[in-house]
């Protein structure tokens, strides 16, 4: 059985490593903490376009070798000027990775709406 202590050392916001030939090398890509995903959440604005969305993702995200993110939010603009198929593919890892990807999203959108109605479902 776990334990507070073993939940709490457990190393479950390990980076996964993602080749981008397109950059001659690369990235490691984090699990979100919820202190991240909470910052995550709050750059996001109702229609703002698809490149904002996806460079704050990367903001959020990507970490060198020590776990510490690689940029900030000062940087959402440099990467917003990036190859779209570059930082589109490495947003799509991110999101798979923190449980954001769209199968993901709508598995959690349809959880939600299958709660029950009160009917019931017995003749």
């Amino acid at each position: 059985m776990l334990t507070k202590d073993l939940i709490l050392a457990a190393a479950d916001t390990a980076p996964k490593s993602v080749d981008v030939p397109e950059w001659g090398g690369s990235v490691n890509i984090a699990v979100m903490s919820g202190v991240a995903r909470d910052a995550f959440n709050a750059s996001i604005q109702k229609d703002q376009p698809n490149s904002v969305f996806i460079a704050n993702l990367l903001v959020a995200t990507l970490v060198d070798e020590a776990g510490t993110p690689i940029f900030t939010s000062a940087d959402v603009g440099a990467l917003q000027q990036k190859s779209a198929a570059v930082t589109g593919r490495l947003a799509e890892a991110a999101m798979e990775l923190n449980g954001l990807a769209a199968g993901a999203k709508d598995a959690a959108a349809k959880n939600s709406e299958a709660a029950p109605s009160g009917d019931s479902g017995s003749a």
